[in-house]
């Protein structure tokens, strides 16, 4: 594994009909949902590392920490910004931060991923 703090991913995103709270159940409102931006916040993480982490391994998410400080109306760019900021062992921990394009924060946090080995992992769910 090449895995070393300051790796950073970013993803970069529209706000669609489908991303929104109204869609995903999440709420009532017509604007980005937070579920969707804690999957950007992980797909960021995931751009991160990738390519870093040797053959048949991948990472899985085991803690996400979320302030949702804005919202994000249809039609919105937003961008996640994620960086690798400690490695303890398996453990990654990042931090990320995302931002619509007049740089309003929508929201920022952690996300904590382990690295498995990608068969093994899938092999444990039919037990």
């Amino acid at each position: 594994m090449e895995l070393t703090v300051g790796l950073r991913g970013e993803v970069v995103a529209a706000v669609g009909p489908d991303d929104t709270a109204e869609r995903v159940g999440s709420g009532d409102v017509p604007v980005l949902a937070t579920p969707r931006l804690v999957a950007l916040a992980e797909a960021a993480t995931v751009r991160a590392v990738a390519g870093r982490l040797g053959e048949g391994r991948t990472t899985v998410g085991t803690r996400v920490e979320l302030a949702h400080r804005a919202a994000g109306p249809i039609g919105a760019r937003v961008t996640v910004a994620a960086e690798l900021t400690a490695v303890d062992g398996r453990r990654l921990s990042f931090t990320f931060s995302a931002t619509d394009a007049g740089g309003t924060v929508l929201g920022d946090g952690l996300v904590e991923r382990v690295v498995v080995d990608r068969e093994r992992f899938l092999g444990s769910l039919s037990r």
